[in-house]
């Protein structure tokens, strides 16, 4: 079999375990409860507008927060699935016992990982899009609203997913399946809350209260993405309304879009850890 047969048979394996593990049902679930709990809450708000209570310009301001809002619920939802999907893919099966008899020669382990993190991808990234059109749409019918870059938002929430899932499938060829689940997931929120006191002491302008901010998306690059991805789905004069550079220390508001250095520094980091987790896993007593 060749490597590329092999990466894509892999890859199919993995997508359809994943599908079939209970995880699917709990994210299904969760996006449900979600999606029904925000259109309600929309229609709340068009009501209002409805009864000039708010102002065109407020409605559009309120809805494009509150979509941020919905939308990094979403984001940990994915962060959660694929978090816990991906260290029982791989070092589940290490324990089991399964992943010696599928590594048999001439079966490559890089070529094993690298179909796990593709299978995986296809389902993190296929889950965040498809949830995120489905709540831009519910926006759409009910407040009228869609975002500016619905489509760059949706490619940066599915890129978070990306580097997730890569970390957690690294921390997986170290650590127990468990483990390395609730490691992925403080990490991600951890970052998340730095990202927000940075944006606290960027708004205060304290230079070293900002550089937690900073530091912070830089060793993990989940929070870049995500304030990228809000920047791409608030309304173009939120920044205006809520206070320009102040605008920093609202947690679901974007002060700016990404840079095209960050974003390259994303792609790297994603091939950095996945080139440690190859050979951590090329290492790995079976």
């Amino acid at each position: 079999m060749t490597a590329t047969r092999t990466v894509l048979v892999v890859a199919a394996l993995t997508l359809r375990e994943a599908v079939r593990r209970r995880v699917l049902l709990a994210v299904v679930g969760l996006t449900v409860v979600l999606l029904a709990l925000s259109g309600w809450g929309f229609s709340r708000l068009a009501a209002e507008a409805g009864g000039s209570a708010m102002t065109s310009g407020e409605t559009r301001l309120t809805a494009s927060i509150v979509l941020n809002l919905v939308m990094f619920g979403f984001s940990l939802i994915a962060a959660l699935g694929t978090a816990f999907l991906a260290g029982p893919t791989l070092s589940g099966e290490t324990e089991s016992g399964i992943a010696l008899a599928m590594l048999a020669r001439p079966v490559r382990r890089p070529a094993v990982l690298l179909g796990k993190w593709l299978g995986l991808v296809a389902f993190g990234t296929g889950f965040v899009v498809l949830a995120g059109l489905a709540q831009c749409v519910v926006v759409l019918l009910t407040v009228d609203y869609w975002p500016p870059q619905p489509a760059l938002a949706l490619a940066l929430l599915a890129a978070q997913t990306v580097v997730l899932l890569t970390l957690a499938l690294l921390l997986s060829t170290l650590i127990s399946p468990m483990a390395s689940g609730v490691v992925a997931v403080g990490l991600f929120g951890a970052t998340w809350i730095a990202g927000v006191v940075g944006g606290i002491g960027d708004s205060l302008g304290n230079d070293a209260v900002a550089r937690v901010g900073s530091v912070s998306r830089v060793l993990l690059p989940t929070d870049g993405l995500w304030r990228g991805a809000m920047n791409a789905f608030q309304d173009p004069s939120a920044l205006l309304q809520m206070g320009g550079d102040e605008a920093g220390a609202f947690p679901f508001l974007g002060a700016s879009p990404l840079t095209t250095t960050y974003l390259a520094w994303a792609v790297l980091w994603v091939a950095l850890m996945w080139g440690v987790a190859a050979v951590s896993f090329g290492r790995k007593d079976l």
